[in-house]
């Protein structure tokens, strides 16, 4: 009986001290899951092997985890187009990130398949956040009244001139239209080689090359809330400036944009294009190509409604049915003033207002740009611009190359784009 006791006990006895380890075992197992970091999915297309991805895997990504150790970046790079791809691809099997870099064109289409946060409806904080930075990136985010992205970093275009030609021709440089015009009159022609030389060059004729022309000039291409482009984009003021540059093209002072002419930096490095308008890569590849070469910056030169080139860049959104509440704060530490300046060292011009009054900034490459971001639009945010854009590009074309009447070709495009933007 005793024995029996006795065995009694210490089963029980052995029992509790399981139940005690067990316990303990879920208890730390509880408290190490609880204590994972949140992962944040972000995809981009900052190159791999790029100093802005060093700089993001390097810097970024680790000062964000350290003011937030509650999370952790899953950043992941893709080419461009491969990103555009693989998120419709991905809509359709709900593995979208959380957030990701996104060319401004995208935002438009990505909201019209209803993927994107409104953020201006879904984060307290939108308004002290977006108001840090630039109201032109910021425009890019504007989709249909609402903001379904922070802008990230931008880009515009402004006047490149051979600084040697236009001091040999006593030329001043272009501060309007006019001056501009007469200039690429004075500076086409022959060279001393007897080769043909053109005054302004242009490599396509789509809305990034063409649309700073119309802007300038009072045209436009659609209303401001992008739902009507006749009346606009068949203005008098747009097909005025079309016109312009088709008399210019017929006269040997601008050209570019044919299959087999010269391309843009090789024309421009040895003479033969005497003025174009790009982009801050544009300084790298001339002095990559062309270090010797003379040449110099100036703002977009302005027409009757001032100076107003075309906004580029990316901008920072976060996608529904993700982890939103760590992906909000990863897109107000990217668009912060630490987070900016330090991409500007890498060449990534800045939305953020403090950042872009850094000496980091103001001393970089492309501080000439600065001044033309502040007065440069965007490319309507609808959805259907990739359509609107070829057709404006087949349209230009026919007129400054084909020599077809401007007013009744732009009348014609006028009413097709109301179609798209009517769906």
């Amino acid at each position: 009986m005793k024995k029996s006791i006795k065995k009694m006990l210490t089963l029980l006895l052995t029992v509790l001290m399981l139940a005690a380890i067990t316990g303990c075992k879920a208890s730390d197992t509880t408290s190490t899951q609880e204590d994972e970091p949140v992962v944040i999915n972000f995809w981009h297309h900052y190159s791999a092997q790029s100093a802005e991805n060093e700089t993001l895997m390097n810097v970024l990504i680790p000062k964000f985890e350290e003011e937030n150790p509650g999370y952790k970046v899953n950043a992941v790079s893709h080419e461009w187009a491969e990103l555009h791809d693989k998120i419709i691809v991905s809509a359709s099997s709900d593995s979208l990130p959380d957030v990701a870099r996104l060319d401004i064109a995208w935002v438009p289409e990505f909201q019209k398949m209803d993927i994107l946060v409104a953020l201006d409806k879904e984060m307290a904080d939108f308004a002290e956040v977006s108001g840090q930075l630039l109201d032109s990136a910021m425009s890019t985010a504007l989709v249909k009244g609402n903001y379904y992205a922070l802008g990230l970093n931008t880009n515009t275009k402004i006047l490149f001139y051979n600084a040697d030609a236009l001091a040999a021709a006593g030329i001043e440089v272009p501060t309007t239209l006019d001056e501009l015009y007469a200039a690429a009159a004075k500076l086409s022609g022959k060279n001393a080689n007897g080769q043909e030389v053109w005054g302004l060059n242009e490599p396509a004729l789509a809305g990034w090359n063409i649309c700073p022309w119309i802007w300038s000039n009072g045209g436009a291409i659609t209303n401001e809330d992008n739902t009507k482009a006749t009346g606009y984009l068949n203005s008098a003021a747009t097909v005025a400036i079309i016109e312009k540059l088709a008399q210019m093209y017929k006269d040997g002072q601008f050209t570019g944009f044919n299959s087999g002419d010269i391309p843009m930096t090789d024309g421009f490095g040895t003479g033969r294009y005497m003025m174009l308008l790009e982009g801050p890569w544009k300084s790298a590849e001339m002095d990559g190509a062309y270090p010797d070469f003379n040449y110099a910056t100036a703002d977009m030169p302005a027409g009757e409604a001032g100076s107003h080139s075309v906004l580029g860049g990316e901008d920072i959104a976060m996608f529904k049915n993700g982890n939103n509440e760590g992906a909000w704060l990863f897109m107000k530490f990217m668009t912060s003033e630490f987070a900016e300046t330090e991409m500007a060292k890498c060449g990534q011009i800045p939305v953020n207002k403090a950042a872009l009054e850094s000496d980091t900034v103001k001393n970089a490459d492309f501080a000439p740009f600065l001044n033309a971001i502040t007065t440069a639009y965007a490319r309507p945010a609808v959805a259907s611009w990739s359509e609107i854009d070829n057709l404006l590009s087949v349209a230009v074309t026919d007129i400054i190359v084909n020599g077809a009447d401007a007013q009744s070709t732009m009348d014609k495009l006028a009413a097709d784009v109301d179609a798209l933007l009517a769906e």
